[in-house]
């Protein structure tokens, strides 16, 4: 109901209760046969009256209804806003590496081997079950791939370098990368959690395997098991 409705509705009702008021000061005399009819009129306009009050009142709830889904609604998207901005902010911290901080000014020879990771859309996001998503936010899952590439993207910048040329930790880690290859890896591109604590700083807690699920609910990772050993390759 507009608020012109809503106006007109109340003017109604004053006129009604106008009406009322008057026909009480003639129920004195209601009892000359003449008026009788006057006081039925009474009754009537007081049924009416209670009928409009009645539309009244359940217009007025729905528009608290209204009023109060607006506000969760509202309160929702500042958190999911203060939500995205504090990632915005913090991402530059998490694609730190620890042992070689000079690969992170280097994007582009990082992307010669590993692809740019193509982030979750939010009609894919909109798609994955809510048991799954449960308070991850679309961010935080794309922050996450992006970990993931960029540990991908160091391990396989060593993994084509000469290891003749390499220092002894790095020839190590060389070594068992090359170790870690499968059949089913051949010409994949992984990491193992091995990788994300050596040139990441991200967790590899609960919420990192939530995260793991969304991320292979929308293909963008898969697992190789095998030797005790869990592989994400990227798709």
């Amino acid at each position: 109901m507009a608020a012109e409705e809503l106006e007109d509705l109340c003017c109604h009702i004053n006129a009604k209760i106008g009406c009322v008021k008057k026909l009480l000061q003639l129920r004195a005399i209601g009892r000359e046969a003449s008026l009788k009819a006057v006081l039925a009129n009474v009754g009537q306009e007081m049924a009416v009256l209670h009928g409009l009050l009645g539309e009244l009142e359940g217009e007025v709830n729905q528009r608290r209804q209204l009023a109060a889904l607006l506000q969760e609604t509202r309160k929702r998207v500042e958190e999911e806003r203060m939500e995205a901005e504090l990632l915005q902010r913090n991402v530059p911290l998490e694609l730190s590496f620890k042992k070689e901080p000079r690969l992170v000014k280097k994007p582009i020879k990082e992307a010669e081997f590993v692809k740019e990771a193509a982030l979750i859309t939010v009609e894919e996001f909109e798609n994955v079950p809510g048991y799954m998503r449960g308070r991850l936010t679309l961010p935080q899952i794309n922050a996450s791939l992006q970990i993931l590439h960029a540990a991908a993207a160091s391990k396989y910048k060593i993994l084509h370098q000469n290891p003749k040329s390499m220092t002894s930790s790095i020839r190590s880690l060389y070594h068992r990368f090359r170790e870690e290859e499968t059949k089913e890896t051949k010409g994949e591109i992984f990491v193992v959690e091995a990788d994300l604590k050596e040139f990441t700083q991200v967790k590899v807690d609960r919420r990192f395997h939530a995260v793991l699920n969304v991320l292979r609910h929308c293909q963008r990772v898969r697992e190789v098991r095998g030797a005790r050993l869990v592989r994400y390759v990227l798709c």
